[in-house]
């Protein structure tokens, strides 16, 4: 019985292991897999939630931490144009400072360009001059994506939460 238990937490243990990251994005799971890595990711973050960056922004940072663990010099970049973005605003920082200090720090520490879309903030007339200085206002999200893939970039579209990678709940 006991050589039967013993098997039985080996077997629990290993499936634990192979299942942890089995709500991966599955281009993720792609890329990790890959021996060579290709010359850049692009996240696109777009979804007509305004709260979405509170899970999307930890989402992205734990792929792109696993990214660079597996291909240090990959590049890596973000394209939010939704709804979500408008949490970037410089005067949005007080009621979402968790996703601006992570923001600031994919940006500042980890050297992932942020990049919002000009267009639609001036759609909802709102200027480039109300987002922070390390968020890089482009003049139009999908042609910035679009940049980034003539580029050879993966594209990882980002537009609901994966079970463990930002599980949708706010941020405390």
């Amino acid at each position: 019985m006991t050589r039967f238990l013993s098997y039985f937490w080996l077997l629990a243990s290993l499936l634990l292991c192979t299942t942890a990251h089995a709500a991966d994005h599955p281009l993720i799971t792609k890329l990790l897999q890959q021996d060579q890595p290709p010359p850049g990711v692009v996240f696109e973050i777009v979804t007509g939630d305004p709260q979405a960056l509170r899970w999307a922004v930890p989402q992205v940072a734990d792929y792109a931490k696993r990214l660079r663990e597996r291909f240090p010099k990959l590049e890596i970049a973000v394209v939010t144009h939704g709804q979500e973005m408008f949490a970037l605003q410089q005067d949005k920082r007080a009621a979402s400072p968790d996703v601006h200090a992570e923001i600031e720090q994919l940006v500042k520490e980890q050297h992932i360009p942020v990049h919002v879309c000009e267009t639609y903030a001036a759609w909802r007339g709102v200027s480039a001059e109300a987002f922070p200085a390390y968020v890089n206002v482009a003049p139009a999200g999908p042609a910035q994506v679009n940049n980034y893939m003539q580029l050879g970039y993966v594209l990882v579209k980002i537009s609901a939460p994966i079970d463990g990678k930002g599980n949708g709940k706010p941020m405390p």
